[in-house]
């Protein structure tokens, strides 16, 4: 397991009524997408992960996609977070689950199955407490002790 030691952050955060006057709601300002999104324990996971990638690992926000759709055959599921290499290729993708899921081989099969679209060399899963990192070359995956630094 990799320990990450996560940035100082102050996300933007609001409530917002529900519909007929429902019980308030918390949003999350997701500065990579420009829009608030449901604050959900997963959502709090990704939103931290993220400032981590970006401040301490210096990936650039730019080539960061979250929530995006891909087809696996008839299909459609939505990974977490896609980083992407200077040429625009996909490069690492992030499955967030919020902090009690155990980073498990359910998860870790999750991953791995976006990759059959995607075809990236790194892998990571995280809860926010823990964080597993693994390398695809070869046909071999390798644990990593650490993430990557940007296109390396």
């Amino acid at each position: 397991m990799i320990y990450i030691e996560y940035p100082a952050y102050q996300p933007k955060i609001k409530e917002k009524s529900g519909p007929r006057g429902s019980a308030k709601k918390e949003f999350i300002l997701d500065e990579i997408r420009k829009r608030w999104v449901a604050l959900t324990p997963e959502e709090w996971v990704r939103q931290n992960f993220l400032q981590y990638l970006i401040q301490v690992k210096k990936y650039p926000a730019s080539l960061i996609a979250i929530e995006k759709e891909i087809k696996l055959g008839e299909l459609k599921k939505r990974f977490d977070i896609v980083v992407y290499d200077s040429d625009t290729k996909p490069w690492m993708i992030v499955e967030c689950k919020e902090m009690n899921v155990p980073l498990d081989k359910t998860v870790l099969d999750q991953v791995l199955r976006y990759n059959i679209s995607m075809q990236v060399p790194y892998l990571v899963i995280t809860n926010g407490k823990y964080c597993m990192a693994m390398l695809l070359k070869d046909k071999a995956m390798t644990s990593l002790e650490c993430l990557p630094a940007y296109n390396s």
